[in-house]
């Protein structure tokens, strides 16, 4: 027997008596869980999908400890330019024991009452009457539009090109005589 189950964003194959390793959780030491998110149940082969969960199952769990995971180290480097960066962290993490899963479970309060919300009231036909048609009217005539500017025509005009300097090594009077 095992359940896919959802705990802080991520999903884990569990199963009875199995310590798995999770993001931080709240709660202290010795504490007792319960994940109702569990996305797949199987049972001897019969195998139940939710639609996003299964309805009626729970998984409950303990908190064994509180601990950091190994260092993720985060390096970046541009070639060629002599740019390097380290950079890294640990992160926060729960060991949790999984000590069985539960079939046939009670809906809690808060999913029971999403699903028995009162229907939302309809909107009321709003009929146009002689003020509200010249509300309208007046509010259209306001509003000046906007006036089309007129594309300018792109000309090809040529640029009048400036005569080369002379080179540095002859003056502009020895270029004349040759």
């Amino acid at each position: 027997m095992y359940a896919i189950v959802e705990i802080a964003g991520q999903q884990f194959k569990v199963e009875k008596d199995q310590e798995i390793f999770v993001h931080r959780l709240e709660g202290e030491v010795d504490s007792k869980i319960e994940f109702d998110n569990v996305l797949l149940y199987d049972n001897d082969s019969k195998v139940s999908v939710g639609t996003p969960n299964v309805e009626g199952v729970k998984i409950s769990g303990k908190i064994l400890e509180h601990l950091k995971d190994d260092k993720v180290t985060v390096f970046h480097k541009k070639r060629r330019k002599g740019y390097q960066k380290e950079n890294g962290h640990r992160q926060y993490m729960s060991k949790v024991l999984i000590e069985g899963i539960v079939a046939g479970a009670k809906k809690t309060k808060k999913t029971a009452e999403k699903k028995e919300e009162a229907p939302k009231a309809d909107k009321k036909e709003v009929i146009p009457t002689k003020e509200t048609k010249s509300k309208v009217e007046t509010k259209a005539a306001a509003k000046p539009k906007a006036e089309k500017k007129e594309a300018k025509p792109k000309t090809a005009a040529k640029k009048e090109t400036k005569p080369k300097a002379a080179p540095k090594g002859k003056k502009a009077e020895d270029k004349k005589e040759d």
